[in-house]
């Protein structure tokens, strides 16, 4: 239920997966967490980001490393923005999950995200999400 997700991440919850998350993943999320990164499942991303975006008027301030990032990365993020997974980006683009992945990995690096959260703040920020 989206109070119970809004009322953990007030209360400083790094993360918040939903109850069919699957072992391997659950612990890939409790290292992610103890390593200081926040991890949230893509439907619940979605989520906050609604939230966020209903309540805020910023003007678009794109990220000053934006340019560095090429035109299927600027699409990666936005999909990233969208909730979607590795696995999810993936099919939409009709590439391996190896190769979203990558394109995931090289735009956090490029703008210096330290997590997908963050990534998606970015995408809101400089206008590649809607």
């Amino acid at each position: 239920m989206d109070e119970y997700v809004f009322e953990a991440l007030r209360h400083g919850a790094s993360g918040f997966l939903l109850k069919d998350t699957k072992p391997a993943e659950l612990l890939r999320a409790i290292r992610l967490v103890a390593a200081g990164d926040a991890l949230l499942s893509p439907s619940v991303t979605r989520k906050v980001v609604s939230e966020f975006v209903s309540h805020t008027s910023r003007p678009v301030k794109p990220h000053p490393y934006l340019h560095t990032l090429t035109d299927r990365e600027r699409e990666v993020v936005s999909l990233v923005a969208e909730g979607l997974s590795n696995q999810e980006i993936a099919e939409r683009l009709v590439v391996s999950p190896a190769t979203a992945r990558t394109h995931v990995s090289r735009a956090m690096t490029k703008l210096g995200a330290r997590d997908r959260a963050q990534l998606v703040v970015f995408a809101y920020q400089s206008g590649l999400a809607n």
